[in-house]
């Protein structure tokens, strides 16, 4: 709840800290970064803080949900600076961030949509092995790329081809085929390796796609929960900049 202070008040750290449960070694580290002004000294050296500090500390803690730690404690810096114009970009760029976010997740459920049956080539094709499944040749030019994408994909766990006993060579079986597809899918949605091999290994172990409707389900929870912390951040940000002792007065 929002305290109702008189601009002229002086609050201890111990105030500060209580208000928003935080210890006062918190609230005097924040101030250390730069994350709330500097405060007055008495007499003795005791801190003295102001309505205007307990804005700056409202508006970093409702910052840091929507934007990360980081990025909050650099918009607080900037602005207790008078830079308010390279808070602005920071805040722009985290804006832009959770867009490329919502576009990736778009992409990666455009790719389990345009992902239909799996071909494999089978012995009679002169393609694949005779066990079945196919070489890494015919299944990089079938989808238009290296094979030394598919080797590195392999590297980085996003798809386990055994080897062809007769010649030693990489045979990607149904599953190797469908998983190698979804990362090929992704990475055209400009999805990371690193994060495209725990959604590989989520469908593998589960035996298809089915179970990554629910993580990403989840995922859009979240990034809809971000875009909302970005406008309670903004609105308390706002209040701070507006309200008494701006940081431009703040002594």
């Amino acid at each position: 709840m929002r305290q109702n202070l008189q601009s002229d008040e002086r609050l201890r750290p111990i105030d500060l800290a209580r208000g928003h449960g935080l210890s006062t070694q918190a609230v005097r580290n924040y101030e250390e970064a730069g994350i709330l002004p500097a405060a007055a000294r008495t007499p003795h050296g005791y801190r003295t803080y102001t309505p205007a500090h307990a804005g700056a500390l409202r508006a970093f803690l409702a910052l840091l949900p929507g934007h990360g730690h980081r990025t909050a404690a650099a918009i607080m810096r900037a602005v207790n600076q008078g830079a308010a114009d390279e808070a602005f970009r920071l805040i722009d760029e985290s804006h832009a961030q959770l867009l490329d976010d919502r576009r990736t997740l778009r992409a990666v459920e455009d790719a389990l949509r345009d992902l239909g049956p799996v071909p494999v080539s089978g012995s009679g094709s002169g393609s694949g092995p005779a066990s079945g499944g196919m070489f890494i040749g015919p299944l990089a030019d079938g989808l238009g790329i290296k094979p030394a994408t598919l080797r590195k994909w392999e590297d980085a766990g996003l798809v386990r081809p055994r080897r062809d006993p007769r010649t030693g060579y990489r045979v990607y079986d149904e599953a190797d085929v469908r998983d190698v597809r979804l990362a090929h899918q992704l990475r055209r949605g400009g999805y990371l390796l690193e994060r495209i091999a725990p959604l590989i290994a989520h469908v593998r172990a589960a035996g298809g796609l089915e179970p990554l409707e629910a993580t990403l389900a989840d995922w859009r929870a979240r990034l809809s929960a971000r875009g909302r912390a970005m406008l309670t951040g903004a609105a308390e940000l706002d209040a701070y900049l507006g309200g008494p002792g701006a940081p431009s007065t703040i002594r």
